[in-house]
């Protein structure tokens, strides 16, 4: 039987896709809409036709291919996507099914916010990524340069589905790339789970941690639904990740944004031990664990100063102030740290030694 976990306007089921919520939502709301389904390159391969085959409702959808990788989330792509929208005359009273991982949910949800004023979307997430991570909050958005998610709105779904079987497609880097998220939900969070997962690795992820990991960001987005607050708390790792993501499209060399991050939470949790009291074996006991799982990037000091500039841009920051969150202990964490260009760079250092 599906789990439903209820959101803010929303809920998220959890389970078999063909058992779900989701043909029935199809035909009390969409019966006489038009429906266009946005897909990338590997989930119109590997996971479109399960839909297609199941629900005879989407027989008529327009099929949207977007190309993948986080460098085709940008305007131009909305833009084309917007304009074929336009030609299929889709309206208000229409419906967008995002079907893949962060990129379409997060750039599907920004078009279906825009277009016309907004239009309802379900979100079908196909990675870990996006089923513990990306979907969930509302946030949709797109990248500015190497900035990431500069452009974007809080706009909730009509629902998410999370069907696990879409997770038998994907290969390990792409685990890996959703796992990071969830030891940033646990270590900000809940220490159990953080000893969970260090226990079942990416390698044995079981139902009942991805769902804990989707539980827990949903109770915090629900306390606090625009990150005013305590919302905050999620981007745990993604100060210096997302520079470092911003800084290697810059380059045009692939780091994937779970990797970015876990490589993120390695600084955030150095300057945990240096600002906010984190235990130097705790440190060393996340230190230990990321590395068992995701290689260290290489990162030179004549970098440094570039990636400094990115993190000056960060959406968090506020008053001209690069703000951070960080932990006091695994499981407990603060928010709106300040951070000063020597703090940063005196990171940075320490990351670079690691390689040594």
């Amino acid at each position: 039987m599906n789990k439903i976990i209820q959101a803010a306007s929303y809920k998220i089921e959890f389970g078999s896709l063909v058992d779900s919520s989701f043909q029935n939502l199809l035909q009390e709301n969409y019966s006489k809409s038009k429906i266009l389904i946005l897909v990338d390159e590997n989930t119109h391969d590997h996971c479109l036709d399960y839909l297609l085959t199941n629900f005879d409702e989407l027989r008529d959808a327009e099929i949207m291919l977007l190309p993948a990788g986080e460098e085709n989330k940008v305007m131009e792509v909305c833009f084309q996507v917007w304009e074929a929208m336009s030609e299929y005359k889709i309206s208000r009273k229409d419906l967008i099914i995002n079907l893949g991982g962060g990129v379409v949910t997060d750039m599907g949800g920004f078009i279906a916010s825009i277009y016309k004023r907004g239009i309802d979307f379900i979100q079908i997430p196909t990675t870990l990524l996006a089923m513990v991570d990306a979907s969930i909050g509302g946030k949709t958005g797109i990248d500015l340069g190497a900035y990431k998610n500069q452009l974007g709105v809080f706009s909730n779904p009509k629902a998410i589905y999370c069907d696990l079987s879409f997770l038998q497609t994907l290969d390990e880097s792409e685990i890996k790339n959703g796992f990071a998220e969830m030891l940033k939900h646990a270590l900000i969070l809940d220490q159990k789970h953080w000893k969970d997962l260090k226990l079942g690795t990416h390698q044995n992820l079981t139902e009942k941690f991805v769902e804990q990991s989707i539980q827990l960001k949903n109770e915090i987005v629900l306390l606090d639904p625009l990150e005013q607050n305590i919302r905050k708390k999620l981007n745990f790792g993604h100060t210096f990740g997302h520079a470092l993501e911003g800084y290697f499209l810059s380059q045009e060399e692939e780091l994937k944004h779970g990797h970015a991050v876990a490589m993120g939470i390695l600084c955030e949790s150095y300057l945990s031990n240096k600002i906010s009291g984190l235990s130097s074996q705790s440190l060393e006991e996340i230190v230990d664990f990321i590395l068992s799982v995701y290689p260290l990037i290489e990162l030179e000091e004549e970098f440094f100063d570039a990636i400094f500039d990115l993190m000056k841009q960060d959406k968090k920051n506020a008053q001209s102030k690069i703000l951070c969150v960080l932990l006091n202990e695994i499981g407990e964490s603060e928010i709106d740290i300040p951070l000063s260009y020597e703090q940063i760079i005196e990171t940075l250092n320490w990351f670079k030694s690691l390689k040594q």
